[in-house]
């Protein structure tokens, strides 16, 4: 691996607490992440940041950043907002707060942009279809919650409700193949999100069940990020911390992936140019031949190297490199016993 693709680091984005829906105060859920390693958490609470001013900082090792997840008034066009001090009026469209959020210094995931669900009435889908809107930073590509969601049956419930990790499968094809179309025109971050809440529910009326615990939550979809300068866990260096991981979310210098198959931390996807070395988000020239090289950290996988949505390259090895030959965007997708387990974010070609 080439020095200079810097220090990987863990964490989680959408999480809940008792500011909105959530079942805990962000102080617990820090503390929780912490336990189970995370260098951050990113909290999103419904419509507020009333968490930021007193909770966010570190616990030791985890950073608890609050940002906050807004909605219009048809509680559509859910964005996971980042990075800003101060709230954002719903009462204007997704297209407008989007573009404030750039304004005020921050930026933003689309939450579960294709959700859909008819199970329980009461649990009803919240897609984005402000499509024309061009100012989000990326997608929430894989929703752990979403999926549960939308796979739930009267067959399958009780056992989801126990299980609810086995209940990950894949990100939509819908949402891969729109992500592929977007980065053909400009750069957009694909990111996964845990959106825990720890909801209690009452089971048969009889006792009550807690779904999706938090620190269950925070074993399984992780975003891998990739930092140039090693960070310092301690209270002094918060804010610069802040920044540097802010800026790795922004810029898309990261992977995602379902973390309950096997911890997925030493997997790269990145490029080689003029005695330059890239990580993906990236894009790079035809004419400046580059390669891309791809590192897998675990034995019996199954590698997909997608060019614009079609497999270009199946993988059985735990190395592989290739020299693009067309414009267009490449990304890369590990299984690992037949299950889906990393995503890269991809590598453009232009």
């Amino acid at each position: 691996m080439p020095n200079n693709l810097g220090h990987e680091y863990i964490g989680v984005i959408h999480c809940h607490s008792v500011f909105s829906d959530g079942s805990a105060y962000p102080d617990e859920i820090a503390k929780i992440a912490n336990e189970v390693g995370l260098d951050f958490l990113v909290l999103t609470d419904h419509n507020t940041l009333r968490a930021k001013n007193k909770y966010e900082r570190i616990y030791g090792k985890t950073h608890l950043f609050v940002g906050t997840e807004l909605n219009d008034k048809n509680n559509k066009n859910h964005y996971l907002a980042i990075g800003i001090d101060k709230s954002i009026t719903t009462r204007i469209s997704a297209k407008e707060y989007v573009k404030k959020i750039n304004e005020l210094g921050g930026f933003g995931f689309i939450a579960h942009p294709d959700e859909c669900r008819n199970f329980y009435k009461e649990y009803p889908p919240f897609p984005w279809d402000c499509w024309e809107c061009e100012d989000f930073t990326g997608i929430e590509i894989w929703n752990h919650m979403s999926e549960w969601l939308e796979n739930l049956n009267e067959e399958n419930k009780y056992y989801n409700v126990r299980h609810p990790r086995k209940s990950l499968n894949s990100p939509k094809d819908i949402t891969l193949k729109r992500w592929d179309e977007l980065n053909l025109t400009r750069e957009v971050v694909g990111v996964a999100g845990a959106d825990a809440h720890a909801h209690k529910v009452n089971i048969l009326g009889m006792f009550q069940v807690e779904i999706f615990p938090y620190k269950v939550m925070f074993l399984t979809l992780r975003n891998h990020i990739w930092l140039e300068n090693e960070i310092k866990y301690n209270a002094e260096e918060f804010e610069k911390n802040r920044s540097a991981i802010y800026n790795a979310l922004k810029n898309g210098k990261l992977f995602f992936a379902n973390d309950y198959i096997e911890n997925s931390k030493g997997f790269k996807f990145y490029g080689q140019f003029e005695n330059q070395t890239i990580f993906s988000l990236a894009t790079i020239p035809l004419e400046k031949k580059p390669k891309l090289f791809i590192e897998i950290p675990s034995k019996n996988t199954h590698t997909l190297v997608l060019h614009n949505s079609k497999i270009k390259y199946e993988v059985k090895e735990n190395y592989f490199e290739f020299i693009p030959n067309e414009k267009g965007v490449y990304r890369v997708e590990v299984l690992k016993d037949n299950k889906k387990w990393i995503f890269s974010n991809p590598i453009r070609i232009i």
